[in-house]
């Protein structure tokens, strides 16, 4: 008969404390509660946890990593792709809490170091007085009743410590989503039939098969000649008989088509993938200094060699909707949109390095504009109080080869910290909000930055659409009456900005009849045309910038108007945010100026919105 395990029971352990002379037992449980629990420390989670945070929540981020970030920590190095390219060569930029955790790399991670990376990300986490962070600590078990998640229990690794997390809304972030596969949550795995969804990119019959788990490493020139022997668990790279999109040049930064896949378990093999994956990696590398095709590598060795394999795909989990190929692929307008995507159906080899006749990818088709992703496929059909966001979400296996890059996952995940939130408040489950305040959510996560794609703003709590005047010191383009019409960013080649012509400018807003004010908020540019994610071999061009934007608004000062006299309310310099708050005591006031003072390299200023409240 099985023996159920309590991992609490600390009866057997003889503590012999020399400090008190005396036996002790070590506490090693806790219970704690919050307004909801995020599982998962990546991209998608940090988003979510953040989100939920600074709507309101009391939130608990769990992360089973000793670092933030997930598939992009230094553990495992992915470049945090999202929309990157589109079929115009350039990107279409998330902005929100994934933007402003790009700009704060960039302001304090000159030097592209992936372990300040993840420290970054660990600032930006800590800074929330709202989060409470747990760092190496899992959850393992979900207890629920009537189809409801009640607590999750937690194995803390560093500290030996059972702990029980009460909440009311939890999110799955954590990719394999083992807190809700073990709270009852309907998923899948494998690839579809064509059929099913009408899907030109799928198999003629469904099977099993995921995308693999992939190991990087990277190289660097030692000045000198350098030898390699690989070790004896690498695995011999067949040069002849693979494909030729596997490209061995550049070398430098690894190669992401080190890959194994699964046609069944991918979780429950994940040990013995990772070795055979390590001997692939090593395979290669052999191949690269000792083949002698490769001369520009005499002088190259491994500078860091993963151990943790970053997945692409395992688990999906079934909402209210399951986001497939032709919905992106024909752009499906959404009622309930709250995030988008762009990057191409990218279906890799399911064989990985073990089917090497084939593609290590399929890039299936290339997007000329961005589509959207709907709240119904976020949250959990039959567990209530469920949601989830990242690669696991109710999604085709085609739909999971563009939306899995983790820069559209944190568009997800900030969708669903904010849904939470606003759940919270209102006492509702996630359904509930999606048939009854839809709009509300999407206007919280405009008015906080996010982009929804043919979703203009209109909240009717924000003053700066009824000023009887807008008026500026200079205009180079666009028009002041655009930082009002709802859409933050140029869309689809249409104007949606005002620019000044010079350095300093001023922006008036005025009232005929003096309002109540306490909020002004702005979307300044940062050129969502061009990339600013870190990159492990940096570039400057068209698309990829590896400084702080030049456009970005660096300082400005706000003056209000009470009762005929300008009275200053703010200064900021040195400006790290695309959003930008001024909050004061509620205040009567007729008017209010914005004088901008410095870009961080623009000879202007541009701005996308400006918004008031009481």
């Amino acid at each position: 008969m099985n023996k159920i395990i309590d991992l609490t029971d600390r009866s057997s352990d003889q503590w012999f404390q020399l400090g008190t002379g005396k036996m002790g037992t070590p506490i090693r449980e806790k219970t704690l509660d919050f307004d909801v629990a995020v599982l998962g420390g990546g991209m998608a989670g940090i988003c979510a946890a953040v989100a939920a945070a600074r709507n309101g929540s009391k939130v608990v981020l769990v992360q089973d990593r000793p670092v933030l970030g997930g598939n992009a920590s230094s553990e495992i190095r992915v470049i945090v792709h999202g929309v990157t390219k589109l079929k115009s060569g350039l990107p279409e930029r998330e902005t929100g809490i994934i933007e402003e955790i790009l700009l704060l790399n960039r302001f304090y991670n000159e030097q592209h170091s992936f372990t300040v990376w993840d420290h970054v990300l660990y600032d930006l986490v800590t800074r929330e007085p709202n989060i409470t962070l747990m760092m190496n600590t899992q959850a393992v078990k979900g207890v629920t009743s009537d189809s409801k998640i009640i607590s999750a229990i937690c194995w803390q690794l560093s500290t030996e410590s059972v702990i029980t997390i009460n909440a009311e809304l939890f999110i799955d972030c954590s990719g394999d989503g083992l807190l809700a596969a073990t709270s009852g949550a309907l998923y899948r795995t494998g690839r579809e039939a064509s059929s099913e969804f009408g899907e030109k990119y799928a198999p003629k019959e469904a099977d099993g098969w995921q995308m693999g788990a992939t190991i990087l490493l990277s190289s660097k020139n030692m000045g000198k000649p350098t030898t390699y022997k690989a070790p004896p668990f690498a695995i011999k790279f067949d040069a002849e008989n693979t494909h030729p999109d596997r490209r061995i040049l550049p070398f430098v930064e690894g190669f992401w088509w080190v890959e194994v896949g699964s046609q069944n378990d991918i979780i429950g093999t994940s040990e013995t993938d990772r070795h055979r994956l390590m001997g692939y990696a090593y395979g290669v590398w052999d191949h690269v200094k000792n083949s002698g095709l490769y001369p520009e590598a005499d002088s190259f060795s491994l500078d860091w060699v993963g151990s943790l394999p970053g997945r692409r795909e395992s688990r999906r989990f079934i909402g209210d909707y399951i986001l497939s190929e032709p919905d992106q692929l024909g752009f499906k307008d959404f009622e309930d949109a709250v995030a988008f995507g762009g990057w191409p159906l990218d279906e890799h080899n399911p064989g990985g390095i073990e089917n090497l006749a084939e593609p290590p990818s399929f890039w299936h088709e290339h997007f000329d504009k961005v589509y959207q992703i709907p709240f119904g496929s976020l949250y959990s059909k039959n567990v209530s109080n469920l949601l989830f966001a990242g690669r696991n979400v109710s999604q085709t296996h085609v739909a999971l080869s563009s939306s899995r890059v983790m820069g559209t996952c944190a568009t997800m995940g900030q969708a669903v910290g904010t849904a939470a939130a606003l759940c919270i408040k209102k006492k509702i489950t996630p359904r509930e909000l999606r048939n009854n305040y839809i709009k509300e959510l999407q206007e919280q996560l405009l008015r906080d930055d996010a982009f929804i794609p043919q979703r203009p703003a209109n909240d009717s709590f924000n003053l700066a659409k009824n000023a009887d005047k807008i008026y500026a010191s200079s205009t180079k383009s666009g028009d002041v009456k655009y930082l009002t019409d709802g859409v933050s960013r140029d869309e689809n080649g249409e104007v949606h900005h005002w620019q000044s012509k010079g350095l300093s400018a001023d922006l008036t807003f005025e009232w005929s009849q003096p309002i109540s004010l306490s909020k002004i908020e702005i979307k300044c540019d940062t050129n969502v045309k061009k990339n600013i994610m870190m990159l492990k071999n940096t570039r400057e061009n068209e698309a990829y910038t590896t400084v702080i934007p030049p456009e970005l608004l660096k300082s400005l000062e706000l003056n209000i108007m009470v009762e005929g006299e300008w009275i200053n309310k703010g200064n900021l310099q040195d400006n790290q945010k695309r959003l930008i708050k001024f909050h004061f005591d509620k205040t009567l006031i007729s008017a209010f100026k914005l004088t901008f003072k410095e870009t961080y390299g623009a000879d202007d200023v541009k701005l996308f919105e400006v918004r008031c409240y009481e």
